[in-house]
């Protein structure tokens, strides 16, 4: 009987020991960083005065799921943070943005060091729902045209800018819509990116309507933030924008 207790008690604690290794928020012994400075948060910025705050960290009032009308099932979490669960789908903004305006958006990505490419930290940040900077663990890769930061498969970012994973990172996006005249597009969208402090892409020509799973639809028209569901358990927090 008492050997039977003491493999239980061994089998308990294996399955204790087994699910902090798995913890994604926690960095192994295996993991080196490139510098030190990959392992400190990027200093939040507050909201200025004049912006709309997307999401403070207490609940989602101001977001619906992707089909625009269902209740978002996404975690809160201490410290006003939001976080992505697995098949609950894409979150995006009840209300609609045109003309110019800067994005900002506080974000950070899981510890999978068993995934590969796509799949490690995978979400997106959608502006207008259809042109995606992509959110993704390419921590110390050469960033490609699919690694965090790029418009995706559009434009790769001019650097990699990308702090460790479990560590919490910043986009600015400064973005104009595309302009129309007589139901002709006359001009681009572009947007100007910030990744940690750092221009990744400047004044970049957004050259089609919907990167891949956008939103799509017209785009002469106004269009959401949204923020997409990969699977991955990606966290944001201090979402904002202000218009110009």
């Amino acid at each position: 009987m008492r050997a039977l207790l003491a493999l239980a008690l061994f089998a308990g604690s294996l399955a204790t020991a087994v699910a902090a290794d798995n913890d994604p928020w926690k960095l192994d012994d295996q993991f080196k960083a490139l510098k030190p400075e990959d392992l400190k948060d990027a200093e939040g910025t507050k909201p200025p005065e004049g912006a709309i705050v997307l999401f403070d960290g207490k609940d989602f009032s101001k977001w619906v799921k992707r089909d625009g009308k269902s209740e978002v099932k996404w975690n809160l979490r201490d410290g006003g943070v939001m976080e992505g669960v697995k098949g609950h789908g894409d979150i995006m903004t009840k209300e609609k943005f045109d003309g110019s305006f800067k994005l900002h958006v506080e974000f950070r990505v899981p510890y999978e060091p068993a995934g590969k490419g796509q799949g490690r930290g995978n979400s997106g940040v959608y502006v207008q729902g259809r042109y995606e900077v992509q959110v993704l663990d390419s921590y110390g890769l050469k960033s490609g045209k699919n690694d965090c930061g790029a418009i995706y498969n559009l434009h790769a970012p001019k650097v990699n800018a990308c702090k460790a994973p479990t560590v919490w990172q910043s986009y600015d996006i400064e973005f104009t819509a595309p302009k129309f005249e007589n139901g002709k597009k006359t001009e681009p969208a572009r947007m100007t990116v910030s990744h940690n402090g750092m221009v990744i892409h400047e004044k970049a020509d957004i050259t089609i309507d919907n990167t891949t799973a956008g939103l799509g639809g017209d785009p002469a028209t106004p269009g959401p933030i949204l923020l997409q569901d990969h699977g991955h358990p990606v966290q944001y927090r201090n979402i904002w924008l202000l218009k110009k």
